[in-house]
């Protein structure tokens, strides 16, 4: 264990206890509305460590909290509506890979918050695209998934707003929440990898935030079964747009 110290040292700072209670906060939302949890981590330990540590981490984090739910979701999944969508962000998210690896880490920032608080302001305001989902619109959904995806590991919001206005079951769309997400979190994996993305201090910090999204997202388990629905998605938004704000440079001294 002795051994594992030094490898740790770059992250024995003060910042560590804010990262892990970030971490926290958002295995709490991830855990009691199921969605969010990365529009609360990507941009606060962004502004503490920058992007490329956020994106990545956050996607090594969600790979191994999807596992358990895959295999049960598996046969309830509607693989007609699910496949061209995940086969539309999979072309895209090199693209926003490239955003990430290219795009200045200051300027990025500001992009991932402004790109959060119209998320939310989407989600909250109950807007839901109403047409008949055509194959142009559905790999119009993916693609701008898998940029979003690519760029800020946050590609929900597209397909949340796309799918709940359809006519399946609420089972059947959980189920294909559920698939898009972990096949989109392969993609990931295998494009951020082939960009030189995954490194020994990606992994590592991953490890250390781990226990923490862990615990938050038990805890926020426990808190769903006393909240309304209502209640624990006002309270997932308001959290949600608090972190967006918080990680503006602006508030870097506040941070850090």
């Amino acid at each position: 264990m002795s051994s594992l110290i030094p490898a740790f040292a770059p992250f024995l700072d003060d910042r560590l206890a804010i990262a892990a209670l970030i971490a926290f906060t958002s295995g709490v939302v991830r855990g009691f509305s199921g969605f969010g949890q990365g529009m609360i981590y990507v941009p606060l330990i962004a502004a503490l460590y920058g992007p490329r540590l956020a994106v990545t981490t956050l996607l090594l984090i969600d790979i191994f909290c999807s596992v358990p739910f895959l295999f049960p979701a598996l046969p309830h999944v509607r693989w007609k509506q699910m496949l061209p969508l995940a086969a539309a962000a999979a072309l895209t998210i090199p693209l926003g890979t490239l955003v990430l690896l290219y795009m200045d880490p200051s300027p990025l920032r500001w992009v991932i918050a402004i790109a959060i608080v119209l998320c939310v302001t989407l989600l909250a305001s109950g807007w839901r695209y109403r047409g008949t989902p055509g194959t142009p619109v559905t790999l119009g959904v993916g693609a701008v998934s898998g940029i979003l995806g690519g760029a800020i590991q946050i590609p929900g919001p597209p397909v949340i707003l796309f799918w709940l206005s359809g006519t399946l079951s609420a089972v059947a769309v959980r189920a294909n929440f559920i698939a898009y997400f972990a096949l989109f979190d392969v993609f990931s994996i295998a494009v951020y990898g082939w960009s030189g993305l995954m490194t020994n201090e990606v992994f590592l910090f991953g490890l250390l935030m781990f226990v923490p999204f862990i615990a938050g997202a038990a805890g926020g388990a426990i808190i769903f079964i006393f909240m309304s629905d209502s209640n624990y998605r006002a309270a997932a938004y308001v959290l949600i747009l608090i972190a967006a704000v918080l990680s503006l440079p602006l508030f870097d001294g506040f941070l850090r």
